[in-house]
C-alpha cells in the first residue's frame, strides 16, 4: 500500500508540474499579446529591435541565423507571422530583392509600405555596386554610423506605433546608441595606426565597402554580392593582382559564404586567412557575435589584429 501511495504522489506531482508549465506558457503568450508585435527580415535588425523595444515588443526574425537573406524563400509560417505583425522592419538597399521574396511576402500579407513595413536604412547615404551602378550595396550596417541610423529609425517607428511607450523607446535607443558610438570611436582611433600599405581588407563578398569607408581601408573581394557568380577565373585574377600590389598581411572570410574560393586565393597569394567575419547574420546564441554590438566588435578587433600582423 505504501508503495502505491508513493507512485500516486509522484503522478500527482507530475500533473501539477505539467499544469504549472501550461499556465506559464499561457501567461507568457498573454504577456506577448500585450506587446507590439514586430517581424524583422534578418537577425541583425531583430537584435536592434530588441535593444530599442526591450520589454515592450515581441520580435521575430524571418531569415534564420546563419542564412543568407539575399535569396531567402519564405515559409508558410513567415506569411502568418508577417500578416499578424503590427510592424515589419526590413533592410532595403537591394538586400531582400534577390528573388523578389520580400515584396511578394508583403503583398500576400496585405502590408503597405511606410504604414505597416519600413526600411531601417531610410536615412543611409547608399554606396552603389561597382558592377551595376544602378543597384545599391545593401551592407550599410557594417558601418556603425549607419547602424545608429537604423536604430533611430526603429525608435521613431515604434514610438509612432506605440506612443504609450515612447519614452521607454527613446531611453533604450539613447543608451544603445551611446554604446555603439563608443565602439565606433575606439575603432577609428585603432585603425588610424595601420600602415597605409596594409590597409587592404580582402574578403569573399564585397560586403565591406561601407566598413572600409568608415575605417579608412580599401575593400577588395572575389565577387561583389552573393547573387553573382562566385570565384570565377576573372574574379580571382583581379583580386590576386590587388593583393600582390599591396603589403597586406592577411585575408578574411565571412561566416555566411562557401570558404573554398578564399582558400584558393590564400594558396595563390601565400597569405593566411586570419579570421572569419560576420556580415549578413548574427552568430548563434552563446557564440561570439550573437548580437549586433558583439558582431561589430568582433569584426573590428579581428580585422585590426589581422592587418597589424
Amino acid at each position: 500500500m505504501k508503495h502505491k501511495k508513493i507512485i500516486f504522489a509522484g503522478i500527482l506531482s507530475l500533473l501539477l508540474l505539467a499544469g504549472c508549465g501550461t499556465k506559464d506558457e499561457e501567461r507568457s503568450a498573454s504577456d506577448d499579446s500585450k506587446k507590439t508585435s514586430v517581424v524583422a527580415t534578418n537577425s541583425i535588425i531583430a537584435d536592434m529591435v530588441k535593444e530599442v523595444g526591450a520589454g515592450q515588443v515581441s520580435v521575430k526574425s524571418l531569415v534564420p541565423v546563419g542564412t543568407d537573406p539575399h535569396e531567402y524563400e519564405p515559409l508558410p509560417e513567415d506569411i502568418k507571422q508577417a500578416s499578424e505583425a503590427d510592424v515589419v522592419f526590413y533592410n532595403g538597399l537591394n538586400l531582400e530583392t534577390g528573388n523578389g521574396w520580400f515584396n511578394k511576402l508583403m503583398e500576400t500579407a496585405d502590408k503597405k509600405e511606410n504604414e505597416d513595413y519600413f526600411a531601417v536604412s531610410k536615412e543611409v547615404e547608399p554606396i552603389h555596386l561597382t558592377g551595376n551602378t544602378k543597384q545599391e550595396d545593401p551592407h550599410a550596417w557594417l558601418n556603425i554610423s549607419n547602424g545608429i541610423l537604423y536604430v533611430k529609425e526603429i525608435q521613431h517607428v515604434l514610438s509612432e506605433k506605440d506612443p504609450e511607450n515612447k519614452d521607454s523607446y527613446q531611453k533604450n535607443a539613447d543608451a544603445y546608441i551611446k554604446q555603439l558610438e563608443e565602439l565606433d570611436t575606439t575603432a577609428k582611433d585603432a585603425f588610424a595606426d595601420i600602415p597605409n600599405e596594409k590597409k587592404l581588407l580582402v574578403t569573399s563578398e564585397g560586403a565591406f565597402k561601407y566598413f572600409s569607408k568608415a575605417y579608412d581601408l580599401t575593400a577588395a573581394y572575389i565577387w561583389e554580392i552573393n547573387t553573382e557568380s562566385q570565384g570565377t577565373p576573372e574574379q580571382m585574377k583581379q583580386v590576386v593582382e590587388k593583393v600582390r600590389a599591396s603589403k597586406v598581411p592577411a585575408l578574411f572570410v565571412e561566416t555566411s559564404v562557401d570558404k573554398r574560393s578564399m582558400e584558393r586565393l590564400s594558396k595563390e597569394v601565400g597569405l593566411p586567412i586570419y579570421s572569419e567575419l560576420y556580415t549578413d547574420s548574427l552568430a548563434k546564441k552563446g557564440a561570439p557575435g550573437d548580437s549586433y554590438y558583439k558582431m561589430m566588435k568582433w569584426n573590428l578587433e579581428k580585422i585590426h589584429e589581422g592587418l597589424m600582423e
